[in-house]
């Protein structure tokens, strides 16, 4: 199956991926698109004939029950399910799936998790590289299932690169009928230790609300009844967008941007955020990255 009106879940038969199946369920169901999950089979080379063959079979029966948890977690359990168990790498199969896809969703353990419990080193490498949108299920839940309600944040940092993650967080505030709170973070470092720097704090404050403003303007236009709530700080963004995940359904940022490292793949705030925040985060490649 190609093109868009497609979500992607990965699964691995993990309390994490189970997360994810209903998170994209839902979020399927909700805009009439297609859910397809997906399970990368990849068996051990050492394994002998039979235990190929049970590999195969429990690939397949975690593939069933995740389609089952997926109808039983909205309201019209008749929306289009594909299941597909694909022999390959998870990393390779995912990167594969996410061409052409609305999304790709997974958990936030598992799909090569350390034995710490921690992401997965395959979900590290999809919100790098992956061509689609990367969401990560993690956070608070209730229920055991992921924020359903609660505004979308982005963080908005004001180059080219973060306007796909801006376009982004306003479709899903849209399609949610959720306020959007867009995040303008001016300083990594806490500047309020170097002398002189407060007494400038009014000023530097308008220069970065004009940012902010100019950088969601022409998104406001497209999107008029999306009520936007704008946050201009001076603080680390990692501590501001995790403060707000507490209250958040989703966080969208970008891949990169003016808070990573340099020669990093998935900037510092990105990779920050899929390790700690509270609720789903969703990471959005720029164009030309």
């Amino acid at each position: 199956m190609t093109g868009k009106n497609t979500i992607v879940v990965g699964i691995d038969g993990s309390e994490s991926a189970d997360r994810a199946v209903v998170w994209a369920a839902r979020t399927a169901a909700s805009r009439g698109w297609t859910l397809r999950i997906v399970i990368a089979v990849d068996p051990p080379a050492h394994l002998v004939a039979d235990e190929v063959a049970e590999f195969r079979a429990v690939a397949g029966s975690r593939l069933v029950a995740a389609e089952v948890l997926a109808r039983e977690s909205v309201e019209r359990p008749e929306f289009d399910v594909v299941v597909e168990a694909i022999d390959g790498k998870v990393v390779e199969v995912l990167m594969a799936e996410s061409k052409a896809r609305e999304a790709i969703v997974l958990g936030a353990s598992g799909l090569g998790e350390s034995d710490s419990g921690v992401l997965g080193s395959s979900a590290v490498a999809l919100c790098a590289h992956g061509y689609a949108p990367v969401v990560v299920v993690r956070g608070r839940s209730i229920d055991g299932r992921p924020p359903a309600y609660g505004p979308v944040v982005v963080g908005v940092d004001g180059s080219a690169q973060n306007q796909s993650a801006v376009g982004v967080a306003f479709d899903e505030a849209a399609q949610r009928n959720s306020p959007l709170v867009a995040v303008h973070v001016w300083s990594d470092v806490n500047l309020a230790q170097i002398s002189g720097v407060p007494r400038e704090w009014a000023s530097i404050e308008a220069s970065e609300e004009a940012l902010l403003a100019e950088s969601l303007a022409g998104w406001q236009d497209k999107y008029p009844d999306v009520e936007v709530r704008r946050v201009v700080a001076q603080d680390r963004p990692v501590r501001v967008l995790s403060q707000l995940s507490e209250e958040a359904s989703l966080i969208v940022v970008g891949h990169r941007g003016r808070g990573g490292f340099t020669g990093m793949l998935l900037g510092s705030t990105s990779y920050a955020l899929i390790h700690t925040a509270d609720c789903p985060v969703m990471v959005v490649r720029g164009p030309g990255s």
